[in-house]
Formats: structure tokens, sequence, C-alpha cells
């Protein structure tokens, strides 16, 4: 398995193919538009610049990385003759369902069919393809390239040796392989997402400022990242998606999405990508927002 597809060319996608090709497998990198892969790539060559800048890898190293991967805007041709396909594409449930759909068609019938999905059923997924025993999540952490954490998630069908084979495979992206159920958000999401959606209760509540609620979570939990500033970096739209999914799943009022989390994604408030979440990134700075804007 030294071919593989990675559909989607974003955030994750292009970090996702930037690990693979690194440890040269030959990638297929795939998207609706050149412009967006275009994007990705400039996006991968910045990431092994910086490598670079820093020691971790040679000049060589980056021109390999580069030279393993290949575009496309056909998903045909692009996931044809690969060993495995990992799915990046947006967090949304029936565009990742016809992206199977169509694999299924298009794919050898050896290839496995993987998700990077962080929150929807492997098993739903798998259940609109004719090998549901092929179809496994492989759930990586955000930046790609430096986080060690693969989430396997097994679908009710996925087979012993599909999920043996992707757990071998994670291993030689050096990567530290987690087997997790398909139940909603996993383990990652299931326990970071009620954590966020309460720092965002917590603001919301007039309790602390965004400033101060990250502060006492960097010092006192000894977190690298305050809830408010993660929730930007992962965008406050993903954030949302992932507590609709739990909470349609459980039905536990626990999962409700606090409003102002719902109020900000409505207004375009997305994050760091938009320019504005709960931090300001316009002009590249990172200052607190109004804080009368998160009053109820």
């Amino acid at each position: 398995m030294k071919s593989i597809a990675v559909i989607g060319a974003g955030t994750m996608g292009n970090g996702i193919a930037h690990t693979f090709a690194q440890f040269d497998f030959q990638v297929h990198l795939i998207d609706i538009q050149q412009a967006y892969l275009d994007k990705g790539l400039a996006t991968i060559s910045r990431n092994l610049e910086r490598m670079v800048s820093k020691q971790t890898i040679t000049d060589a190293d980056m021109s390999r990385t580069l030279k393993n991967i290949t575009t496309f805007t056909d998903l045909e041709k692009g996931v044809k003759n690969v060993g495995l396909v990992v799915e990046a594409a947006t967090e949304n449930v029936e565009l990742k369902l016809n992206i199977f759909r169509d694999l299924d068609k298009f794919c050898g019938p050896d290839t496995i069919l993987a998700s990077n999905t962080s929150s929807i059923s492997i098993t739903q997924i798998a259940a609109v393809t004719s090998r549901p025993e092929k179809v496994i999540g492989m759930h990586f952490m955000n930046p790609v390239p430096i986080m060690k954490l693969v989430e396997i998630i097994k679908g009710y069908s996925t087979s012993k040796e599909t999920f043996q084979t992707v757990e071998t495979l994670s291993k030689s992206l050096n990567k530290t392989p987690v087997e997790v159920n398909d139940y909603p958000g996993f383990v990652a999401n299931r326990i970071l997402m009620p954590m966020i959606n309460e720092a965002i209760e917590t603001l919301y509540n007039g309790v602390a400022g965004v400033n101060e609620i990250d502060t006492v979570m960097k010092l006192g939990m000894a977190h690298p990242m305050g809830p408010l500033a993660l929730a930007d970096f992962i965008g406050l739209d993903v954030c949302l998606s992932i507590l609709k999914v739990m909470y349609d799943g459980f039905k536990n009022p626990k999962y409700a999405p606090c409003p102002l989390l719902v109020n900000m994604v409505m207004a375009g408030k997305l994050g760091s990508k938009s320019g504005e979440g709960f931090y300001d990134y316009s002009e590249n700075r990172k200052a607190e927002v109004v804080s009368s804007q998160f009053s109820k």
C-alpha cells in the first residue's frame, strides 16, 4: 500500500497528505477545484519550510515530499489504483455519504475506505457501500504532521484485517493509533467538546472574560491552549457540528450547544479561518474581541 488518496485539501486534508508523502507514500490529493489544491500545496510547502528551518528535515526531504504529491480534481481518476482512501471533506453527513457512494463505485474491491470524521458514525458511512468490512475511521489530530494520535474507529462491520492494516499503517507514519468503538464523538471529541462548550457557557453567563477563562485553563490545568482559543483554532462551525452530532446521537442535554456558539456561527464568526471568533485575527493580531458581543 504505497499509493493512497486524500479527499479534501483543507486544513486536515493537506496535513494528512503532507504526512503520508513525508513517509514516501505516493499521495493523490483530491479536491473539487484546482484553487483549493493550490492553496493546500502552498500550506504544505510553508509547513515543510518551517521544518527545514528548525532542522527537523533537510531540503532534500522537503523536495522529495512535494514530489510524492499529485493533485486531482477528478475523483474517479484520483482514486484509481490506490490501496487506501482517506476522506477529509467538510464535517457534513450527506456530503460524506455521497463521497463514499462514489468511492465504492470507483475504487477497486480491495481498497480500504477511511474517513477522518471527528464525530460522524462510521457504521452509517459504511452502510452506503458494498464493502462495510473495509470502511474505517482514521481520525487524525490537528496539526497532523506534529500530533501523534490517530483514533482508529471500527464500524459495526469493520473487519479485523482492515483494522490491523490501518493500525500498522498508522505506526509506519510514526503515529500512535488508539482503537475506538463507533459512538458519537468517539473519545477525543466526546471529552473535548463538552469542555469547550462549558467554557463558552462560562463566558455566556458572564463568569469571566475570554482571556481570563483561557488563562485559568492554561495555568491552572496545564493546557497548552485555552479552550476558547482552541475552539477558534478548530473552527466554531466544526465545534457546533460535532456537538450537534453528539446531541442527536445521545439525546442528552449536556451536549446541547451553547446559544452563544450558535449565534457566532450564524454570524460567520468561525474563528481564525474567518478572521474573528473569540479572538480577533485581523492583520495577524490575536486580541480579545469586545466583550459586549458575548453578553446574553
